[in-house]
């Protein structure tokens, strides 16, 4: 048996700060004396590790956090435990009513339930209240635009209000798209677009459809506002989630779309110049859509390869209750209890923490598929094609929509 307690986090400051905070509680309170390795991994070699690399298989992790993307495969390989029988045995606190259902779902495979919710936070519009409060500001938009300077409800609003705010000389620039290419960013920026206005990531046969007509107007829409030097940030291509959260903390940007998270990290992260001055919305529409949200949560999971199976679930029984999904929030992170959204504490840190429970009322998610990562890679390309060439849209789509057809075989 190794004395050594292994887990995959994915790299952000606030999970890996909770985390260690979390397991030294954990281990004052049950006398666990096993040292704890957490290795912070971005996306990519995480899903390499844990996955392709059969790190959760073999043994080499313990525990991994897991996204709602990757969840299908981990358990179609047999790479995760099946939690069912120990959490029968002994439930979490308040489980399953202490969670919404949007974070209970992705995570159940033929009754059997193989992770347990960690951070979460759907994509929402973030924007500074402070700029938009200003009576100055509203002002001049009006002189300029001859209307009132509003919170952007359409993709075209949004671009509009970004341009208005667009200061390089000033460090402000009016708005950042996510995308850095990592088989996530541009993906969940895809299907915003698509979903945005009306369309949908399946046809009526239930297979993946990526040349509709809502995925041209969305994307045509995505490549000139990428191209947009008078509202969008310049690095936007090297932005990944984490990184433009960064830079709206720094105070760089007026709005962005982006997860909850990002939001009130604004209010915890020591370094952050808006706290305070920051507030959310719905994500905006396109012309004959509406505002949705798109649901993606990280996760707890067990490897099947692990030497410390009981404790590991100990822990992370331990790690979600109540007392420490506001403690993971206070961090910056995104609790996942509902009693943390409407926590009075966190509420009085975040304002608008207990918005997150309407903001899950309207959300879509990411299909379940094993072979996701091969469809994810696909889309990527098909937005980095959009984003980095002048090929009409409608060929890119085309193309991408016949790699498709030969990953499903259909």
């Amino acid at each position: 048996m190794t004395t050594k307690f292994s887990i995959a986090v994915r790299k952000f400051d606030a999970f890996e700060s909770a985390i260690d905070k979390i397991w030294k509680k954990y281990c004052q309170e049950t006398g666990c004396d096993l040292e704890l390795e957490a290795v912070s991994l971005d996306l990519h070699p995480l899903h390499d590790t844990i996955l392709k690399d059969e790190g959760l298989k073999n043994g080499d992790w313990d525990v991994s956090l897991i996204n709602t993307d990757w969840i299908t495969e981990a358990y179609t390989s047999g790479s995760i435990e099946d939690l069912t029988p120990l959490i029968e045995k002994n439930p979490p606190e308040d489980f399953p009513y202490g969670w919404s259902d949007s974070l209970l779902q992705k995570q159940v495979f033929e009754g059997k339930t193989v992770a347990l919710p960690f951070h979460n936070g759907p994509e929402c519009l973030i924007y500074r209240k402070d700029l938009f409060e200003s009576v100055e500001e509203g002002v001049n938009f009006y002189e300029k635009h001859g209307k009132p300077l509003e919170i952007p409800e359409t993709w075209d609003d949004l671009m509009e209000v970004a341009e208005f705010f667009n200061r390089p000389e000033e460090g402000l620039y009016g708005t950042t798209f996510a995308a850095y290419p990592d088989g996530h960013n541009t993906v969940f920026d895809f299907c915003l677009q698509l979903w945005t206005r009306g369309g949908e990531l399946f046809d009526d046969n239930k297979n993946i459809k990526l040349n509709s007509q809502a995925a041209i107007e969305g994307m045509t829409f995505y490549r000139k506002a990428l191209k947009n030097d008078k509202a969008m940030h310049p690095e936007s291509r090297d932005f990944d989630s984490v990184k433009s959260g960064m830079a709206f903390a720094n105070g760089n940007l007026a709005m962005m779309v982006n997860w909850f998270g990002f939001a009130s990290m604004c209010e915890f992260f020591e370094g952050s110049k808006v706290k305070g001055k920051v507030d959310i919305a719905n994500v905006p529409a396109g012309p004959n859509g509406e505002g949705s949200s798109l649901n993606a949560y990280w996760m707890y999971v067990i490897g099947s390869g692990s030497k410390h199976k009981d404790l590991a679930y100990d822990f992370i029984k331990f790690a979600i209750n109540a007392e420490n999904d506001k403690l993971l929030t206070l961090e910056g992170a995104g609790g996942c209890r509902k009693s943390t959204w409407h926590d009075t504490d966190v509420n009085k840190e975040v304002p608008y923490y207990y918005k997150l429970e309407t903001l899950h009322q309207n959300t879509k998610s990411l299909p379940r598929k094993s072979n996701w990562s091969e469809v994810a890679d696909v889309i990527d390309q098909l937005v980095l094609d959009v984003i980095n060439t002048s090929e009409p849209i409608e060929n890119i789509l085309n193309r991408a929509q016949e790699k498709i057809n030969r990953i499903e075989n259909i």
